[in-house]
């Protein structure tokens, strides 16, 4: 657990399969690691605390608020560097580094941290009335951008594919009256404006804002393509017998990275059974087991939020990196606008 100082208030962060993901991770204390999403730390800590003097870890970021505690809290440990930017420029800092196919693991924790959601100001949580935001990044389109000038099928199909939400038409078509009246600027009012068009929601069941609130923070950070592109990285990034440990929290995001490492592990097998074998390349990655790593019972009574992460690890073996397409690892895709 991490507890660091934001603004004037003091937020906590407990970082999610910690222990299994850095000892699957970790083979050589002498090696080089990345942590492609650094947030308040927490699995970076327990990366160097495995690791030798000789060891170094990279700490990648989106979020400025992240790199400078982070720059603050480790300044006196001389084996972490830091990288202000997403996880999918891995390849291309790996190069600038010299350190392209060397690294000995590299680790994702896919999705938006416990500090970003409790803080008001950064406007993801339909909770607390904050500005309505929700870049990692706090650069570029926010979610107000995007709901006050997208167009009423564009906001639809977002919170469609995105949201998984049934009523996507409904809510896109009412934010689209609203917006002539005043600009969409609060979190609370995006979420009172959802709320009014959807049924009361029963006991035990999540807030009706949920689903387009997740889907306006996946549009606005591009999340699942930055996801493809990072596990593409990863397997150009990292050495022979290197690790690759991915946590998510999200059903889209682990059947992503399942169907990468199934693909790049060679076990996809033929879609026909009664085709004939195909050539295939030979394998980049080595899964052990094709189940993911959940959390116990003691860290689910610990901490709530564990209760739907996945890990999944697999080790690069010494084929040359290759590509995929987004649409085979599952990735939701956009329609095209209507011209």
């Amino acid at each position: 657990m991490t507890a660091v100082s934001e603004s004037a208030e003091q937020v906590e962060h407990t970082t999610v399969l910690l222990q299994e993901a850095v000892e699957a991770l970790v083979t050589d204390p002498d090696g080089f690691y990345v942590d492609g999403t650094f947030g308040r730390g927490g699995h970076t800590a327990e990366l160097l605390a495995r690791l030798s003097a000789r060891g170094r870890v990279l700490a990648i970021d989106k979020d400025p608020q992240a790199i400078a505690s982070g720059e603050e809290r480790f300044a006196q440990d001389d084996r972490l560097g830091f990288f202000h930017g997403s996880f999918a420029e891995l390849q291309n800092v790996a190069a600038q580094m010299e350190k392209a196919g060397e690294i000995s693991g590299v680790l994702l924790d896919i999705g938006v941290s416990s500090p970003q959601i409790d803080q008001a100001e950064r406007g993801f949580s339909f909770m607390r009335d904050g500005p309505l935001d929700m870049r990692m990044s706090q650069d570029g389109p926010s979610a107000a951008d995007l709901v006050n000038e997208a167009s009423e099928e564009e906001l639809a199909n977002i919170i469609f594919l995105y949201g998984e939400e049934r009523a996507s038409r409904r809510i896109a078509r009412l934010l689209c009256v609203a917006r002539t009246e005043a600009p969409i600027v609060r979190t609370a009012e995006l979420s009172r404006l959802v709320e009014s068009c959807l049924p009361r929601a029963k006991p035990g069941q999540s807030h009706p804002a949920t689903r387009t609130f997740q889907a306006l923070r996946i549009a606005v950070n591009d999340e699942y393509g930055e996801l493809w592109g990072g596990l593409m990285a990863a397997e150009r990034a990292l050495k022979p017998g290197g690790k690759l440990a991915v946590v998510t929290f999200h059903s889209v995001e682990d059947r992503m990275v399942k169907r990468f490492l199934t693909a790049r592990a060679g076990a996809g097998g033929n879609a026909n059974r009664f085709a004939p074998e195909l050539e295939q390349d030979a394998p980049q990655f080595e899964i052990k087991s094709r189940k993911a790593i959940i959390a116990d019972a003691e860290e689910l009574d610990a901490n709530p939020r564990s209760r739907s992460a996945k890990l999944r690890v697999a080790t690069r073996t010494d084929a040359p990196a290759g590509t995929i397409d987004a649409k085979a690892i599952g990735m939701p895709m956009m329609r095209e606008k209507s011209k």
